[in-house]
């Protein structure tokens, strides 16, 4: 006898949870669709309450605030909802020591869209009549709701744990092409041993970073790929162009060439913060180890991480040393002529000719 619809629906819904935690098991941590999920489950939480709702907000808030900042749990429950959210210029100040007075802190941007999210959740008559100072709630408490809610949506409970929606944050960034030291300060770790020499940055450098990708997450744009930040190290004017030299925040040298005139429009100058963009058809693959001998003045070795090969072109992925991501379009016969394959040594290669330079002098956007 064939089961009934109902009883169809529902082996089905659970053969798709099982196809779900399988799936989370073998990744890392939840991408921005598994956190779109898992916030939605939260806010659902949050709406069902008929008890414990206060509580419930609170949670709900701390969820936000780490899965937008990237903050550590224990930075989140000192903090001051009140206090320490800058809602005028859309940032928040988390103080990693224990005593507030004494931990000057550091100041994480949030998005427009998520800002309204927790302005929502501050305001709110059970918030504002309970919290009357710092977010403080019992960690162990926190995490197991946490883990909860990550199995309501049919998700392996850890990938819930604050440490996880952290490093989901840390990974979204990372995708968005954020250099790996502006990441790592931004969530407030030590800078780890790297094989390129970092250049020094001031944090209004990486707010500037900061900022320009949450307007590109806010609008749909995060996956813009081949862009580097940085400021101009030098500016070579000829009798038409100018050679223009971006030392950009991973560590990398990007030299360009434009006309004097749009050097003027730009405002570009040494120490005018910029980004640099090299469309993926402009880039050129070579594989191997030793270094090129091509006319093309920005070389970077990597190794190919991706291959998605198609009909007529093919896209592959080269990681840099810092982590940077440089994406390629070949066709589809070269790739395979080249026996272009993941984990292969290869250079990327693009003249000065194929950067496109964007200004962002002056102030801060949104300040």
């Amino acid at each position: 006898m064939s089961p009934k619809p109902r009883e169809k629906h529902a082996e089905g819904h659970q053969a798709e949870s099982r196809r779900t935690t399988d799936r989370s098991s073998r990744t890392e941590c939840l991408d921005t669709e598994g956190l779109r999920r898992l916030e939605e489950s939260f806010r659902r939480w949050v709406e069902e309450a008929s008890a414990h709702r206060t509580a419930r907000l609170r949670i709900f808030l701390i969820f936000l605030l780490i899965r937008h900042t990237g903050a550590k749990l224990n930075e989140v429950l000192r903090l001051n909802p009140f206090e320490d959210i800058d809602w005028e210029n859309r940032c928040v100040l988390l103080r990693s020591g224990s005593n507030r007075q004494g931990s000057p802190g550091r100041l994480v941007d949030i998005s427009r869209h998520g800002l309204q999210d927790i302005r929502a959740l501050v305001e709110d008559p059970g918030v504002q009549g309970h919290v009357k100072g710092s977010l403080l709630l019992d960690a162990a408490f926190v995490r197991r709701k946490f883990y909860e809610r990550a199995q309501a949506c049919g998700y392996a409970s850890h990938l819930g744990g604050p440490e996880m929606i952290r490093k989901a944050r840390a990974m979204e960034l990372l995708k968005g092409h954020i250099p790996l030291p502006v990441v790592q300060k931004i969530l407030g770790t030590t800078v780890s041993k790297a094989p390129l020499p970092y250049p020094s940055f001031s944090d209004k450098d990486i707010r500037h970073v900061m900022r320009l990708f949450l307007e590109r997450e806010s609008a749909g744009q995060t996956s813009a790929r081949n862009a580097f930040y940085g400021r101009v190290d030098t500016v070579l004017c000829g009798d038409i162009q100018a050679t223009v030299d971006l030392l950009t925040l991973g560590g990398h040298r990007i030299q360009t060439v434009i006309t004097l005139d749009s050097l003027r429009r730009l405002g570009i100058r040494e120490g005018t913060f910029m980004v640099a963009e090299v469309k993926a058809p402009w880039l050129i693959l070579v594989p191997g180890i030793k270094e090129p001998l091509v006319t093309c003045e920005n070389r970077f070795h990597g190794t190919i991480r991706r291959v998605l090969a198609g009909l007529v072109t093919t896209e592959v992925t080269v990681e840099l040393a810092d982590g940077t991501e440089l994406c390629a379009i070949v066709s589809s016969e070269s790739a395979r002529r080249m026996s272009m394959k993941e984990g292969d040594s290869a250079w990327a290669v693009f003249s000065a000719h194929a950067v496109v330079l964007h200004g962002h002098s002056g102030d801060l956007p949104w300040s």
